[in-house]
């Protein structure tokens, strides 16, 4: 049995502690929402995040010093727009031995990679902890549920790789170690961007203009212009084929739980982008990444018509018959 500290109770983090304290783990999860904090504590419940699945035996706490203190492993479950802040708050509280997983995806300030920063915030802290990512389709409700489900775990250090693969594995988590961090990280953040607008062609269904045709055309698009591009970032080519890779962008473009495709289903039933965020409980990630990889290819010089028919659509400078000559065309 291992001790797991959490960070984030979204559905995502919710549905790993579940699997883990299932596996015989002990949990203890971290949350700054008090609407998570109280319902997990009356009633080992999620109701805001995931409904109706128990917890059972999880600790939760409203004090990050307080969830990490026992802990071996520390999950970094945090949406990208807000780990860097937390890793701020965490690193004063860790102890060298612990090991980081963080599950956000993309680049942070300029060119860098999430992970990479979090590396400079722990060595500018005089920290020695090891850090890890986990990438893969992982469709929380399914998760939760018990669903079949599997994932990579990249570190650049082979051996911690398989040591949290092997650890955080359950009878139905199935995690394989990998080499190639960078690349889990870019794949992870550009899937968001084509399931975002994979979602275009189900908000267009009621219309007659949407269906699986259109969808299979954005999702070919899409995944051409990665499989070019992230090669020129520092990727792997060969993770396009993995769990991290075609999987994930396969399940989160298609499954109707998908955040990200939810996003671009109502941007395709007419809603602007104000009013699909002030109506969505979880953040789309696609959002961000779409504008983050415009700004990073603007500055390599690297073509990325698709990001840019995406961001076109965001920003209003496209309607939705425009994106979709423009991502058709990419």
């Amino acid at each position: 049995m291992s001790r797991i500290a959490v960070l984030g109770l979204g559905n995502f983090g919710t549905a790993l502690a579940r699997n883990w304290l299932l596996a015989g783990h002990s949990v203890c999860g971290w949350t700054v929402e008090q609407e998570v904090f109280d319902t997990l504590s009356a009633s080992e419940e999620n109701t805001k995040y995931l409904p109706g699945v128990r917890m059972p035996g999880m600790t939760v706490t409203m004090d990050l010093a307080a969830s990490v203190r026992d802990a071996e492993v520390v999950i970094l479950a945090l949406p990208s727009g807000v780990v860097l802040s937390v890793v701020d708050q965490l690193v004063s509280h860790l102890r060298d031995e612990q090991v980081l997983v963080d599950l956000a995806k993309g680049l942070a300030e300029g060119d860098r990679l999430i992970s990479d920063v979090i590396e400079e915030k722990l060595a500018a802290a005089g920290r020695r902890n090891e850090l890890c990512v986990m990438m893969g389709p992982t469709i929380a409700p399914e998760l939760a549920r018990g669903v079949y489900t599997t994932a990579l775990v990249a570190s650049r250090h082979a051996t911690t790789a398989a040591r949290m693969a092997a650890l955080l594995t359950t009878a139905t988590l199935k995690l394989a170690p990998a080499s190639d961090p960078l690349g889990a990280e870019y794949w992870g953040a550009f899937k968001n961007v084509i399931a975002l607008a994979c979602g275009v062609a189900d908000g267009l269904k009621e219309s007659g203009l949407g269906g699986d045709n259109l969808k299979a055309a954005i999702f070919t698009a899409g995944y051409r212009e990665a499989v070019g591009l992230l090669p020129k970032l520092g990727a792997d080519a060969a993770t396009a084929l993995t769990a991290a890779g075609i999987g994930d962008l396969f399940v989160t473009a298609t499954s109707p739980h998908g955040r990200n495709r939810e996003m671009g289903e109502r941007l395709g039933r007419g809603q602007t982008l104000q009013q699909a965020q002030g109506q969505m409980v979880m953040v789309s990630e696609g959002v961000r990444a779409a504008r983050m990889f415009r700004d990073v290819c603007a500055r390599g010089g690297h073509a990325a018509p698709f990001v840019g028919a995406v961001c076109g659509l965001l920003d209003g400078d496209l309607t939705v018959a425009q994106f979709l000559d423009a991502v058709t065309s990419a």
